[in-house]
């Protein structure tokens, strides 16, 4: 078998596994959102609302850069006891140290440390060397290994960085003791198809990257942060790392709602599964958006107001007739309300008598015929009918047939 054919063999034996390991950092990377901060019950809260959720790995903080944060860490360590709990820090002694101490009470415990690997990193940020910052990672790496067995490494910009590089440092972490690697697009830069191709190529050239998973951990600028996720996950990596309601520094994080729902809608393709109980996907979200002060946008998916809500037309009555002519997802599934008619001026005379019927009225198609015009001269006035609306026009119409 040549060189080549046994990388190929090797790829296909690692992405067999289909479990994928959702790793939230809604409380570390998330929680860097401007006035958005926590305080430690708040975070406790949030905490147990994940690990209700189902999450693998729980990002608690980052300990050594404020008291708080540090103590916030120590206390969901202790009140937390199913999902990993995970500090993060620099390659530096003194964070890894404090990352540590902060564990002491988990029941599993993460360190998860790195540095910058693309060249932009290196010489303006670290102004260092590459061969000088694969000397600092091994040695965090080592050094964490001392005070924990479960060691994560990020290669911070890696989506960015030279693939010689990148490949060279993962597998220098991996025999440092690493256990997991994390392949970040820290700017959300990547295209998909790119990202994917990456993680594909460091799965097949680290020749002893079986002994870890892989994790991919992508932001949001470009809005690709999703689709770069799941591009990874196709490609062999099988830790994704998310927020809920994709919050995070700048235009946020990795959505977990996204990827979760996509993987559970696209099963049967993608043959990939996660642990979570996705019912509880939006008493998760909106307790995250309470807390962090930061509501959801209404047509955010999965878990936006609008998510499941109907007001064209045709959409309502396509939806009327058979609910998956416009939902590919059950609202039920992800712990929603019922989907919503919503009427509007868009809307037809099937959702007018299902909304009328609702309320208890039924008509003949000549009186619906009158009351559907009335109704669409309210409608152009206002920009949504409730059921008040309808009470009014009904009594208003039948009055004047009456006369």
């Amino acid at each position: 078998m040549s060189l080549k054919s046994l990388k190929g063999f090797l790829y296909k034996l690692l992405i067999m596994n289909q479990r994928v390991y959702i790793f939230d950092t809604t409380l570390r990377d998330g929680e860097q959102v401007p006035g958005c901060q926590l305080n430690t019950n708040e975070k406790i809260e949030i905490a147990k609302s994940l690990e209700g959720l189902g999450v693998d790995i729980l990002e608690a903080g980052f300990p050594v850069s404020s008291p708080g944060d540090f103590k916030s860490v120590v206390e969901i360590s202790k009140a937390i006891r199913e999902p990993i709990i995970c500090g993060l820090t620099r390659a530096v002694e003194k964070d890894i140290d404090a990352a540590a101490d902060a564990l002491q009470f988990a029941k599993r415990k993460r360190i998860h440390t790195g540095i910058g690997a693309s060249d932009l990193h290196i010489y303006t940020k670290l102004k260092s060397t590459r061969d000088k910052v694969l000397e600092q990672g091994v040695a965090a790496v080592k050094y964490a290994k001392k005070k924990v067995e479960d060691v994560q490494f990020y290669a911070e910009d890696a989506g960015r960085a030279n693939l010689e590089y990148l490949c060279t440092l993962i597998e220098s972490v991996i025999d440092a003791g690493a256990t997991v690697v994390n392949i970040p697009d820290t700017t959300g830069y990547n295209l998909p198809w790119v990202f994917g191709e990456k993680i594909k190529y460091i799965l097949e050239q680290v020749p002893n990257i079986h002994k870890v998973t892989v994790a991919i951990h992508c932001h949001n600028d470009l809005g690709l942060a999703t689709s770069n996720t799941i591009a990874g996950l196709v490609n062999g990596a099988r830790q994704a790392e998310v927020t809920m309601n994709g919050v995070g520094e700048r235009a946020g994080n990795t959505s977990l709602e996204e990827t979760v729902m996509i993987l559970y809608s696209h099963k049967q393709h993608l043959g990939l599964e996660t642990n979570i109980r996705t019912e509880k996907l939006c008493p998760t979200s909106d307790l995250v958006a309470k807390l962090m002060k930061m509501p959801v946008q209404a047509n955010k998916a999965i878990v936006g107001k609008n998510a499941f809500a109907h007001s064209s037309g045709i959409h309502q009555d396509g939806f009327l007739k058979n609910r998956e002519n416009y939902e590919v997802i059950d609202p039920l599934v992800v712990g929603a309300e019922p989907a919503s008619i919503v009427l509007t001026a868009r809307s037809g005379k099937h959702a007018l008598l299902h909304r009328l019927e609702k309320i208890g009225y039924t008509f003949e198609k000549e009186e619906l015929v009158i009351i559907y015009e009335k109704f669409l001269e309210i409608a152009d006035e206002k920009k949504k009918i409730e059921d008040q609306d309808l009470l009014e026009i009904v009594k208003e119409v039948t009055q004047s047939m009456s006369k």
